[in-house]
């Protein structure tokens, strides 16, 4: 069984501690990586800590071109890094609608691309006889990433690129259930990198709370859940650390009524089960009017009855495994629950025979909100639909959740939706699509759902601090 090292200033590091990692397809391990204790972490914070000084004094187009590098190999390593990818989290090459490993290692590489093209230039507030004010963006430090297990590689990258391009520089910690392509895509990294400027360890609860307190940590980001993010504010708040957490997601989806079904149904079914609905930013509570409310339920059901389930190193596989055996419950349990409270298990509801994680897509009927199902985020294969009577009555059951990420409307009639769209409480609003993140457009949550943004140019602002340059003229020497 393979070990994956630990990359502390530019060299692989291993520990006698090391953690396996489980395929959850199979159940059982299929490598391990080393662990960082205390000691470990305070080695990585201290190499980053060091290379900050010659990192952040590169002129932004140096640092261009060493993100572009990291794009390039992780190009030039893509069948390595899907097979990972396919091997720890589940998800399987292609995967329902070309959403698996092939598209979370090409969109790295491509998210790294553009962003590495973005500027920062000097904003000029006020050129004028009274004065000049120029708006300066500086990098913060030493910035901690911290990553959770549904998107390993791209949400690495999404968090390392702009950090890195603003002149910081990054200690990440990937979960300890997806370690491994993180690590290797910092290895990766190390390879065109100067040492210090990208770490990656591993580690317990300690070794988390070591990066969100730690004095030489100028900004924490983190995506994961909403309980986590409150917990690594509550730490970082001793040093009052700068912050982007994109945390939980429940969102809606709202179709309007008369709307084409036929066109609509297959977009919103690869909107709610890509990557199994293991995407914060999945929809994962549908309305449908009353009017169309048992065909939206029949063709939902339809639909997901046709999946292919299994390993996703087997061709054809459209979805794979739960990623881990946690989260398995807590689908299980959603589902439980919903059946209790009245529910209809239109299909699914249930493990698939075999090994491994494995759990039949499912769509719920015949619940409304006040359900579990539909109040809490399942973060797997399940959809519960929901009927309204009214545009007034499906915004207020659509806004009546703490969780504020996203949203979307489906319509036929483009100017009905976007009249709905903004009254939606969410970072995000999709007409006729859902999840459809771009690193242009800036993403981030409202309410419980996290504060910042990540992508584009905002973004890319969150890894810097403003210094304002305010230049007066002196008076003239009398004659």
């Amino acid at each position: 069984m393979q070990n994956f090292p630990l990359m502390i200033n530019g060299e692989p590091v291993e520990t006698p501690q090391h953690s396996e990692v489980i395929n959850p397809a199979t159940g059982l391990p299929f490598a391990s990586c080393s662990q960082a204790d205390v000691h470990v972490a305070q080695q990585a914070i201290g190499a980053a800590a060091q290379a900050f000084d010659s990192w952040s004094k590169l002129s932004h187009s140096q640092r261009q071109e060493y993100c572009h590098q990291i794009g390039a190999v992780i190009e030039a390593n893509m069948p390595e890094l899907m097979q990972l990818i396919c091997q720890e989290t589940g998800k399987p090459m292609g995967g329902l609608n070309g959403v698996g490993a092939g598209m979370e290692v090409g969109g790295s590489a491509f998210w790294a691309h553009f962003t590495a093209d973005l500027e920062l230039p000097v904003e000029v507030l006020q050129d004028d006889d009274s004065g000049r004010v120029e708006l300066h963006r500086k990098p913060l430090g030493v910035v901690a990433s911290i990553t959770p297990w549904n998107w390993p590689l791209l949400i690495a990258t999404w968090h390392v690129i702009p950090a890195l391009l603003a002149g910081n520089t990054v200690v990440i910690k990937p979960s300890p259930y997806t370690p491994i392509t993180t690590l290797r895509m910092v290895e990766l990294a190390n390879s065109v990198l100067p040492p210090g400027v990208l770490n990656a360890i591993t580690g317990d609860g300690e070794v988390g709370n070591l990066l969100t307190s730690h004095p030489q940590i100028a900004k924490v980001i983190f995506t994961g859940s909403t309980p986590t993010g409150r917990k690594i504010m509550a730490s970082a708040s001793a040093s009052l650390k700068r912050l982007t957490l994109e945390l939980g997601g429940n969102d809606a989806g709202i179709v309007l009524p008369g709307t084409n079904l036929d066109s609509a149904l297959p977009a919103i079914f690869g909107c709610c089960f890509h990557n199994n609905g293991q995407t914060c930013a999945a929809l994962k509570r549908l309305y449908v009017h009353r009017s169309q409310y048992q065909a939206a339920c029949d063709g939902m059901a339809a639909k997901a009855r046709t999946i292919k389930v299994g390993n996703g190193l087997e061709e054809g596989t459209e979805l794979g495994p739960v990623q881990n055996a946690a989260q398995l419950a807590i689908v299980e349990s959603l589902v439980a629950a919903a059946k209790e409270e009245g529910g209809k298990v239109l299909c699914g509801g249930e493990r698939l025979p075999g090994d491994g994680y494995f759990y039949a897509p499912t769509v719920v009927a015949g619940l409304s909100n006040g359900s579990r199902l539909v109040d809490e985020e399942p973060f797997g294969p399940v959809l519960p639909i929901v009927a309204y009577d009214s545009l007034e009555e499906v915004i207020e059951l659509a806004n009546d959740n703490d969780a504020g990420l996203g949203g979307s409307v489906w319509a036929d009639d483009l100017d009905d939706a976007h009249a709905l769209a903004g009254k939606l409480a969410c970072g995000t609003v999709w007409i006729n699509d859902h999840g459809a993140v771009q690193p242009n457009m800036p993403f981030g949550g409202v309410k419980q759902s996290g504060l910042g943004v990540e992508f584009g140019l905002e973004g890319l602002k969150e890894m810097t601090s403003c210094q304002s340059i305010c230049i007066k003229p002196l008076a003239p020497k009398p004659s």
